[in-house]
């Protein structure tokens, strides 16, 4: 096995634990009357823009009251990139280096001797167990404090391998405008991701506007404690929740206690979140990611180890769910390629 399938089976192992220059068409100018700039005209745009007015009129048949204005999306791959490899799983790694000096015995104890020396062939023989063990010593045994300002330290220096760029520069930018869009019209957004819940809540609410209590994610066991005398949040070394796949909607269930009328996605691993809202009464919004843009970012559905969509894809096409080509209805990808 090659470095690079390694390096995307580990990434795809961290998810169920926790879960090139082009031209560009520059976006038309940003006015009051289009409230998506970066969105080409085309029947997804067009879908999204007709549900929106649909909804908040209240003279038509498909009015739904503020309350139940409730808008859910998948984070990677459907808010921001997730290529090569899912982003947290750059952070598991890191994290570990930084920890290595504490831990000698890591220059010897397996896994953790394969991550260290970037062997991930080795890593990834030891599967899901292997992953497990170091998600949990990166993760746990510190407060909530603690971790948060960890993520933030990473998230403010960090930089994606390949693009040279930080994490937080691969936000899509159409669907930052989705978001504003919808927030605009009184619907309320929320992330529910396969990632970890902490992890996020770090940082979403600067990059997406999304308040951090509007996060639904995997979570590791808490507990409280007195830490030296002070009452803290600490975080255990056990997986409590995996918000993937049929646990999306339980999460959605449990964090927010309204079923959606819009869910975003791109994977199988979204496929429930989409039926769950589809199966609610009056008008529904079910929108897929499909990354088929390999010069601008990257293209890739069925035969994908990180990301796939297959099931979805043919589901979305049976029940004329809104699949959003990224190539096609996207004028721009990230918000630094918008002019100055």
């Amino acid at each position: 096995m090659n470095s690079r399938n390694t390096f995307i089976l580990l990434s795809t192992l961290l998810f169920v634990v926790l879960t090139s220059g082009c031209t560009l068409n520059s976006p038309e100018e940003n006015t009051d009357t289009d409230p998506l700039p970066s969105w080409n005209e085309g029947s997804a745009r067009q879908s999204i823009v007709d549900f929106v007015n649909s909804t908040t009129d209240p003279d038509s048949d498909s009015f739904i009251e503020i309350p139940d204005r409730i808008a859910v999306f998948d984070n990677d791959g459907t808010l921001w990139s997730e290529k090569p490899v899912y982003f947290q799983f750059y952070f598991a790694l890191d994290r570990l280096k930084e920890m290595a000096p504490e831990h000698p015995e890591w220059k010897e104890q397996q896994p953790f001797k394969a991550a260290l020396e970037n062997d991930l062939e080795t890593l990834a023989s030891y599967g899901e167990h292997g992953i497990l063990e170091i998600v949990l010593a990166t993760h746990t045994g510190m407060n909530t404090e603690e971790f948060e300002s960890d993520v933030k330290d990473w998230i403010n220096s960090a930089r994606h391998p390949q693009l040279n760029r930080p994490f937080t520069d691969l936000v899509y930018q159409p669907m930052l405008e989705l978001l504003d869009f919808l927030e605009e019209n009184q619907f309320k957004t929320f992330i529910v991701s396969g990632g970890g819940i902490d992890f996020m809540r770090a940082w979403v609410e600067e990059v997406y506007g999304i308040p951090r209590e509007r996060v639904v994610g995997s979570t590791i066991a808490l507990e409280y404690m007195s830490q030296e005398g002070v009452p803290a949040i600490v975080r255990k070394p056990a997986i409590e929740f995996i918000d993937d796949k049929e646990g999306k909607p339980v999460g959605i269930q449990k964090h927010i206690g309204r079923r959606p009328v819009l869910a975003a996605g791109n994977s199988d691993g979204d496929l429930a979140m989409l039926q769950w809202t589809a199966s609610g009464e009056g008008k529904r919004l079910m929108l897929y990611i499909h990354h088929t843009d390999e010069e601008r970012e990257w293209a890739y559905d069925r035969n994908s180890s990180v990301g796939r969509l297959d099931k979805g894809l043919d589901e979305a096409e049976a029940k004329a769910w809104t699949v959003v080509d990224m190539k096609n209805d996207w004028k721009v990808i990230y918000p630094f390629e918008l002019p100055r």
